[in-house]
């Protein structure tokens, strides 16, 4: 039975954090710790997450010492996994009582999956259930795979040893930084898709992903699928040649402007995308 951790990079979001913690004690695959690392908080988080948690051994409680960020945050959970198999979860977030046991499951078929993924249910900023993620689909993973437009995201886990033997979350990200994990994972072995919502991704007005920095997050969505071309070789896409240095977003994306078409229309309308 492999035991899971479940990573928390928290900035701010202590408000919302008992259903996530609520949703973590209730599952039904009960081999599992929780590594939370905190970004320096403003707000009463780091006492409302103590509270919340004390007296559970389960629970590893950590805090930067300064404000990093979430690429830095999301990269020192790792460093306190001890878990074969991992999984981020954001504060603000839960889980379907069932999402663990779903993923772990699916490790002891095929000892080349090195992921797993689902869908998600959007929610309101209360945490009711609105609608399924429509865009989540079955991918077919190969070199030229760069997850854009979206077609995974929540709930992913990946076995730790697969992440040791990559370049690791970079930790510069301000955004994107699920993007980049996603595709160093999947550059090293197969990805399983559960056909059913284990995620649930509340959205409000304070979530990182649908702040107004849209742009900033689809430079950073560019700069990741950049890394990933030089990472895996990619000297041209489309008879074009890729660029050596990333100087600008829209060059990267109309390399792939007919990769996979009609791939920008979508564009302007990503609400949740860029994570």
């Amino acid at each position: 039975m492999n035991k899971i951790s479940i990573l928390i990079a928290n900035y701010n979001n202590g408000k919302y954090f008992l259903e996530c913690y609520n949703s973590i004690i209730n599952q039904t695959y009960t081999n599992w710790e929780v590594i939370i690392v905190d970004d320096v908080s403003t707000d009463e988080s780091v006492e409302t997450i103590k509270t919340i948690i004390q007296d559970d051994e389960r629970f590893k409680f950590f805090q930067n010492s300064s404000n990093k960020g979430c690429g830095f945050t999301k990269r020192e959970c790792m460093k306190h996994a001890t878990g074969e198999i991992c999984a981020y979860l954001d504060p603000d977030d839960a889980l379907y009582p069932n999402a663990l046991e779903e993923s772990a499951e699916e490790y002891l078929f095929n000892n080349k999956t090195v992921a797993t993924y689902s869908k998600m249910m959007l929610c309101d900023e209360n945490l009711n259930p609105q609608k399924t993620f429509s865009a989540t689909k079955r991918i077919f993973n190969d070199m030229y795979f760069f997850n854009c437009p979206i077609q995974f995201a929540h709930f992913f886990t990946f076995k730790r040893e697969t992440y040791l033997k990559t370049q690791g979350i970079n930790q510069h990200l301000k955004s994107a930084v699920d993007q980049d994990l996603y595709l160093k994972i999947l550059e090293l072995g197969d990805v399983v898709f559960i056909n059913e919502d284990l995620y649930k991704y509340r959205l409000h007005a304070d979530g990182i992903s649908q702040h107004n920095s849209k742009e900033s997050a689809k430079d950073s969505f560019a700069k990741v699928i950049h890394d990933a071309m030089k990472r895996r070789g990619i000297k041209r896409i489309n008879g074009k040649s890729i660029p050596n240095q990333f100087t600008n977003a829209d060059e990267i994306y109309k390399l792939l402007e007919y990769q996979t078409a009609p791939l920008f229309r979508i564009r302007n309308k990503f609400n949740i995308a860029f994570m």
